[in-house]
Parts: structure tokens; C-alpha cells; sequence
């Protein structure tokens, strides 16, 4: 992996973060700075740069004399970022509004693309897509932009859920009823089902990291 010029604090912020995301770099492990800057191709400035954006994203912390760290995940950093969504999501959509017909069938046909994907990764990242393209009207964009900063900060507790047990997905039923909600002009109850289904979510997510701590 090689990282472009252009933007590089960012670009390897970003690098770095789907390393973290997709399990390469575990939860709990000391970054070795040396070998990552070679993986990435990159002097170890750059890398630190990008480093100390992920400590600000909260994935990432510094130790005194020790160096970087991926943060470990922990139920209580979970639950204070995931509660957020239910009051977040629901208020977005409701700024938005209903959907015209055209932008909800692709709703439902991005939602088919979940169902089929292959693989943990691609449901995910199209779960993310299918809200993002739920609220894409709301005019509040710094409300968007939050909502999407959530999301990164707990993609990597959705892909560790996946990685390490057999959990079903089930979101796609959720999707088609809020849909529905939506296709009827029930903004209300399309808010109110898109609060449960964000709720719905965390649960697995909840058990999953109780077991970590008891095992």
C-alpha cells in the first residue's frame, strides 16, 4: 500500500482508519510506527500527522514515552457514541422530508444490494450508504456530517461483531418498513421505526462486547 502526496494527513488518516476498521491493526495494540510507515510508503511524519487526527476521531490515543495505541473497544465508549444516533438519525430525517418516489425506489434498491452482498464488509458499507442516501436532503449538513463521523467511530465495532461471531443481519426488513412509512407520507412513523431500528442495531453489538468482558 503506498499513499498519494496530495492531501497526505488526511490520506493516511484514512488509511490507517480502515486498518483499524477491518482488523489489521487490533483493538488494544501498540502502533509500530516503523513498520507501518514502510507498509504505507511514507516518512514517519506524515504517519504522526495522521496518527494525531485518529487521536482526535477517538480510534486512536498516545501514550506518554510509549507512542500510538488503537483504542480499545469497550462497551461504555460504544454506548455513548451509539445512543446518539437514535435522536440524531430520526431528527435528520424529519429535516429532510418524504422522499420523492424516484429517490425512494433507489432507497429499496440499495437495499437489495444489502441483502445480496457476500460479505460482512459490503453489508455494512452499504447499510452506511442507505442511511446516508435516507437523509441526503436534510438541509442541516453539519447534523450529516455528524451522523457520519458516528458512523466511522463505530464501523469498527460492526466489523469485529462480524468477524467474530455468526451474527444474522436483519436490517434490511427494517429498511423496507420505514420505506413503506415513507411511500405512504407517514413521516412520523417512518422517524419513529428508523429510532427502532437504530436501537435494533446496537443490540447484537451490546452482547457481543458483555461476552468479550466475561470470557
Amino acid at each position: 500500500m503506498h499513499i498519494a502526496k496530495d492531501n497526505i494527513g488526511d490520506t493516511v488518516a484514512h488509511a490507517v482508519r480502515n486498518l483499524i476498521v477491518d482488523g489489521s491493526l487490533r483493538d488494544g495494540a501498540r502502533i509500530n510506527e516503523v513498520s507501518l510507515s514502510e507498509e504505507l510508503g511514507i516518512s514517519r511524519t506524515p504517519l504522526r500527522d495522521g496518527l494525531t487526527q485518529l487521536v482526535g476521531d477517538g480510534i486512536v490515543y498516545k501514550a506518554p514515552k510509549r507512542g500510538f495505541f488503537v483504542a480499545p473497544m469497550t462497551l461504555d465508549e460504544f454506548n455513548e457514541i451509539y445512543d446518539i444516533r437514535p435522536i440524531l438519525d430520526p431528527e435528520a430525517l424529519r429535516m429532510a422530508g418524504v422522499p420523492n418516489q424516484s429517490n425512494i425506489e433507489k432507497l429499496r434498491k440499495l437495499n437489495r444490494r444489502m441483502r445480496d452482498a457476500k460479505t460482512a464488509s459490503k453489508a455494512i458499507d452499504l447499510d452506511n450508504q442507505w442511511h446516508l442516501s435516507l437523509l441526503e436532503q436534510c438541509p442541516n449538513s453539519i447534523l450529516v456530517d455528524l451522523i457520519r463521523n458516528l458512523m466511522g467511530r463505530t464501523r469498527r465495532y460492526e466489523y469485529a461483531l462480524f468477524r467474530e461471531t455468526t451474527h444474522v443481519w436483519i436490517a434490511g426488513d427494517e429498511h423496507d418498513q420505514i420505506l413503506d412509512a415513507l411511500a405512504d407520507a407517514q413521516l412520523r412513523r417512518a422517524c419513529q421505526m428508523l429510532r427502532q431500528n437504530m436501537r435494533t442495531g446496537a443490540e447484537p453489538i451490546r452482547e457481543w462486547l458483555r461476552a468479550r468482558v466475561s470470557a
